[in-house]
């Protein structure tokens, strides 16, 4: 999705641009200073022959104004891969960043804020996912894209949550590994009918004796595991109108209480394609009025104070200190890299067509 507002250069026009599309969600004061920041990154990125690719959950005056395209990480992914331009710049957090110099490797790859990590991406390690090898010889793994590039280089294929589905019924197994999100796996797992273990990083005797099709690991996203089925009670009660959406990363009790789960895009897509009187995501908060910014005619409720620490680490000041002076470069070692690629293209060439788009 291209955004024209990327291209303004103009603190003025920024301002008058940024204002009719956010004027009733982010303040007044908030968006004239902003506005001037984002020109002058439009400006640079001309200049510098860069790209900004900008995640769904990137504040509102941000999201709004400089990336050239914005999306989820498996669309992100792709362009990073076709870029032709000399300098990247992600505005995400850093296993992100990685999967762009997984992909384009010849390109100068940007974090705008080196503290941009993922609590989720944290809680798994390569040697973590060595020792599950050798645990379970010859079961394929199935790694959440939401993971550092030596864990990717130690996976069969990647996944989002687009794909996930999708991605372990292309496995001719009767046993996938798929890590590292705990709640992510058990929905995948109610969705497959597969019976799912979580081993502990000691092999148990007991593990063995178990019935299981896939194996799954105790990480989650410090976001998501936040909402509980109590949360959709009482806002349900407030509101019995509301069509409640939930990322998959969220537990598989609060995802079978929404109306609808899936990625961020396809929650993006389901509010533009539907009419309701009105909508809460179970997300990172700042989608919300992204959302809202983008279909002023829909009613989104603005209920959730959950925001990603890490998300919220992206701002256009350091943004455009990035490009300023190439600061952040984000780089994978070659070893790494070339087994990681594999695994990520092989999640790209599956696609994100499902369910959950």
């Amino acid at each position: 999705m291209t955004i024209q507002i990327s291209n303004i250069t103009d603190p003025d026009e920024m301002y008058a641009a940024l204002k009719a599309k956010l004027g009733n969600i982010v303040p007044d004061v908030e968006l004239f200073y902003k506005s001037r920041l984002a020109a002058r990154i439009n400006r640079l990125k001309q200049e510098r022959n860069a790209v900004i690719l900008g995640h769904n959950y990137m504040e509102p005056a941000l999201f709004h104004s400089i990336p050239d395209f914005v999306g989820d990480s498996l669309e992100l992914s792709r362009k990073a891969a076709q870029t032709d331009k000399d300098i990247i710049v992600f505005c995400g957090v850093r296993f992100m960043a990685e999967t762009a110099k997984i992909l384009n490797p010849s390109k100068t790859v940007l974090i705008p804020s080196a503290r941009a990590g993922c609590s989720l991406a944290a809680s798994i390690t390569a040697e973590d996912v060595r020792r599950l090898k050798a645990q379970y010889p010859g079961v394929p793994v199935v790694t959440y894209v939401n993971t550092y590039a030596d864990v990717k280089a130690e996976s069969d294929i990647c996944c989002t949550s687009s794909n996930a589905v999708m991605v372990v019924n292309s496995l001719d197994s009767d046993r996938v590994i798929f890590l590292p999100d705990e709640y992510l796996a058990r929905n995948v797992a109610n969705e497959t009918g597969k019976r799912i273990i979580f081993p502990t990083r000691q092999p148990r005797q007991s593990d063995a004796q178990i019935e299981f099709e896939m194996i799954g690991w105790h990480g989650r996203c410090e976001v998501h595991e936040k909402f509980t089925v109590e949360d959709i009670r009482a806002i349900r009660k407030d509101f019995p109108d509301v069509v409640i959406l939930a990322h998959p990363e969220c537990s598989p009790e609060v995802v079978a209480a929404a109306d609808f789960s899936g990625s961020t895009t396809a929650m993006m897509k389901y509010v533009e394609r539907t009419q309701a009187p009105r909508y809460l995501l179970l997300t990172e908060c700042s989608m919300a009025d992204n959302i809202a910014g983008a279909n002023p005619d829909k009613e989104m409720l603005r209920l959730c104070s959950v925001r990603c620490p890490h998300m919220n680490e992206i701002t256009l000041e350091d943004t455009l200190l990035a490009l300023q002076k190439t600061q952040y470069v984000v780089d994978v070692p070659p070893d790494i890299r070339e087994r990681a690629r594999r695994a990520v293209e092989r999640m790209i060439a599956i696609g994100p067509v499902g369910k959950k788009d």
